[in-house]
């Protein structure tokens, strides 16, 4: 252990090292510019032809997502987050409200209420909820550190998620509503959960997914809509019905296969031709396997790779369990729609509408994507100020 060069005060090490927004975490900065770069980069090329006399009418939008992002991402960093544990129960009844307020006020996009008209962009809230639900879990299990492996403390975790989960699959947006899944999963393993307990939860959701695709058609009653059930099972064998339900996954992995290592560029059919649907947003990944081949689909996983890795070392480094738990919702927030959202263009995951982050487009899913690096930074901020104030070396 080394002995920290500036003395061993919290007020040594900003005298030191600056004020706050200048402490970040540099390589997790530069994996989020670089996906922003690609994001931007892909959606010009892909989206030229998508609105007559404005070429760059999304890519345009996206930068202005992202720039606003940004500003929230150093603000947030400045912030100390061990407040917002005071708060969670005024976060958790937003989280509740803002999902419902949808229902009144939500504008109909093709078939779905998911998100409020507003001047400037979509407010998908369901995306805001992501990152209030990882904040009001986390702070219900610091507040019942003793509790941990009891059942109640499972149980309600459960709930707290479950609730408003059930209530955006409604929406219909049943991605979302799985992310909110992966996020109590992920802060009750790192809280230190019996294997037991998910153990039965494991089996209380394969019951549940059961029910839903299986029992429930056959009494007649839906669960799910028919274009939900549909992408759930056309994943299995898109062939068998090309023109309809496997009409999305079977184009995207023609895209990408035609890619082949350094991609098509100009000659992009599949996209430049709009065969690939919904391609700067769902289907991103399927426009860089197109266009830039394995080269570029290498790039950008490996970003994301840098990304979670980045994640995954401030969750080590938290100065208390919620700043860990937070860190673990995040990392479970960004790891299910990283892997269902490449996986779906792959063909190995059902098509569920989860967005590739920093990657497709969109405000809602920019903004909140930024939020949550904003946090991460906090946190990081704050772990190498308390390792300074302990004599360690802060430069972690």
């Amino acid at each position: 252990m080394s002995a920290a060069p500036y003395g061993t005060s919290v007020k040594g090490f900003r005298e030191a090292h600056g004020p706050r927004f200048v402490r970040i975490d540099v390589l997790l900065l530069l994996a989020v510019l670089g996906l922003v770069a690609c994001s931007l980069y892909t959606i010009s090329t892909a989206t030229q032809g998508d609105i007559a006399g404005n070429p760059y009418y999304f890519v345009i939008r996206q930068a202005a997502y992202a720039g606003v992002g940004l500003v929230l991402m150093f603000l947030i960093s400045r912030f100390d987050y061990s407040r917002l544990r005071e708060w969670r129960a005024g976060l958790y009844t937003l989280l509740i409200v803002s999902i419902i307020v949808v229902y009144g006020l939500g504008s109909v996009s093709r078939g779905s209420k998911r998100a409020i008209e507003l001047p400037f962009f979509q407010l998908q809230t369901s995306e805001l909820g992501k990152i209030l639900l990882i904040l009001t879990l986390s702070a219900f299990l610091v507040d019942r550190v003793r509790q941990l492996g009891d059942r109640e403390t499972t149980s309600r975790v459960t709930l707290m998620a479950l609730i408003p989960a059930m209530l955006v699959v409604a929406q219909p947006d049943l991605g979302s509503g799985l992310v909110y899944i992966s996020i109590a999963m992920a802060t009750l393993f790192v809280a230190g959960t019996k294997w037991t307990h998910f153990a039965a939860l494991g089996l209380i959701g394969v019951t549940a997914i059961a029910v839903v695709l299986i029992a429930a058609p056959a009494a007649g009653v839906e669960v799910l809509k028919p274009y939900q059930m549909d992408r759930l099972t056309a994943f299995v064998d898109p062939s068998e019905n090309p023109a309809k339900q496997g009409y999305q996954q079977l184009q995207s992995q023609v895209a990408i296969g035609a890619g082949g290592k350094t991609g098509q560029r100009e000659d992009a059919t599949q996209t430049k031709l709009d065969f690939l649907p919904e391609h700067h947003t769902d289907f991103i990944f399927s426009v860089v396997g197109e266009e830039f081949g394995f080269m570029g689909a290498a790039l950008v996983l490996s970003l994301f790779a840098l990304l979670i890795w980045r994640c995954l070392r401030i969750l080590t480094m938290s100065k208390n369990l919620y700043g860990t738990l937070i860190a673990a919702g995040i990392v479970a927030m960004l790891m299910h729609q990283i892997f269902v959202n490449v996986g779906m263009t792959l063909g190995i995951m059902p098509i569920t509408g989860v967005t590739l982050p920093l990657m497709s487009y969109g405000g809602s899913s920019v903004l909140v994507t930024f939020m949550a690096i904003g946090l991460l930074q906090s946190i990081h901020a704050q772990a190498r100020e308390t390792a300074f104030a302990k004599g360690r070396d802060p430069a972690i």
